[in-house]
């Protein structure tokens, strides 16, 4: 029993040293011999927190473990808000979790949303509009870091996308990666890259976000660069009256941290979860996911035509004015135009 005891003891802790539930509060992080502030609200969820371990100690969310004396059971919960929890001022909570060395590919490490849902305008007003989910946008432009691999480029527009379903299907097996890349994506990259910076923001761990893009000859091909890797810290979750809380991709980190080149007028985003731009609904396009790549790869040409279609609308002063649902429309249309002209 006192060798356990020991162990515990041993893991990292959070104490709560300032502040209340209802406003922002300290957490302070004791591990590996050192200390660090994590800071939160009571309108945070658990999985808020334990991103916000992660960015101290990188230990994933997903591995760690968080003890509680008589919370145990609600601690298995990532959507629980911090105020229902009745966390004390004075509590220590104990978080057992170890860093990833070498990351592994697997299905714990890229996971698979496959609820997605649609929604109506109202609902997309609602979310975006709820002072508690800006509160938690202007928190996480505070306190998260977007490292650029490349200048931004002055007078382009920018291209936000996906990985998973979107330029990649990350569960289907193969002996090479390449195997599982959508058809055409260097093709795209490359072209688009002429009108467009592009940066890939991945519901993933950055060290998957490298590893994977790197795997896919992304990162170093000659006829591009790639702007800059956004990963799950960057995202925020929100709450909804109809949805309950959910996490997504605010374009709005971006567009804090790089005023000078992007805003709402000049983004586009590509994502197989129409969830992921609930807080940016103009500037998201909701991609046919690709999945089963052995049996797809052939037919799939998605990527060839939002290739048209992004620079179909490359000289519009104001992309945020389009209904990018209907995007296979818009180009038609555009094709009919330039025929008739």
């Amino acid at each position: 029993m006192a060798s356990s005891s020991s162990s515990i003891a041993s893991e990292p802790q959070l104490t709560i040293v300032d502040g209340g539930l209802d406003e922002e509060f300290a957490l302070t992080v004791k591990w590996s011999g050192k200390e660090y502030t994590v800071l939160l609200s009571g309108d945070d969820t658990l999985g808020e927190l334990k991103k916000r371990i992660c960015e101290v100690t990188t230990v994933l969310p997903k591995r760690q473990k968080l003890l509680y004396p008589k919370l145990s059971a609600k601690l298995g919960d990532d959507s629980i808000l911090l105020s229902d929890l009745r966390l004390k001022p004075s509590v220590k909570m104990t978080m057992i979790g170890s860093v990833e060395d070498d990351i592994i590919v697997d299905q714990i490490d890229s996971p698979d949303i496959m609820d997605d849902f649609e929604m109506g305008h109202d609902e997309y007003v609602d979310i975006k509009d709820k002072e508690s989910n800006k509160h938690k946008l202007r928190r996480r432009i505070k306190h998260c870091k977007i490292n650029l691999r490349n200048p931004c480029r002055e007078g382009k527009k920018l291209l936000v996308l996906d990985i998973d379903y979107t330029l990649f299907d990350h569960r289907s097996t193969a002996e090479n990666p390449l195997e599982l890349m959508r058809p055409h994506l260097h093709e795209f990259l490359a072209v688009v890259y002429t009108e467009y910076d592009i940066m890939i923001w991945s519901a993933t761990s950055m060290k998957w976000v490298e590893l994977k893009m790197g795997q896919l000859g992304v990162l170093n091909n000659p006829n591009y660069k790639i702007t800059a890797l956004v990963d799950s810290l960057a995202m925020i979750t929100v709450q909804s009256d109809t949805r309950g809380t959910f996490d997504c991709k605010p374009l709005g980190v971006i567009w804090a941290k790089f005023s000078e080149f992007y805003n709402s007028k000049n983004t586009i985003m590509f994502d197989d979860l129409r969830r992921n731009f609930v807080m940016n609904p103009q500037n998201g396009l909701a991609i046919r996911p690709f999945r089963k790549a052995h049996i797809n790869r052939s037919s799939d040409n998605e990527l060839v035509k939002l290739t048209q279609y992004l620079l179909a609308i490359s000289e519009l002063s104001d992309l945020s004015n389009l209904d990018h649902r209907r995007w296979e429309s818009y180009l038609e249309s555009s094709f009919k135009r330039r025929k008739n002209s």
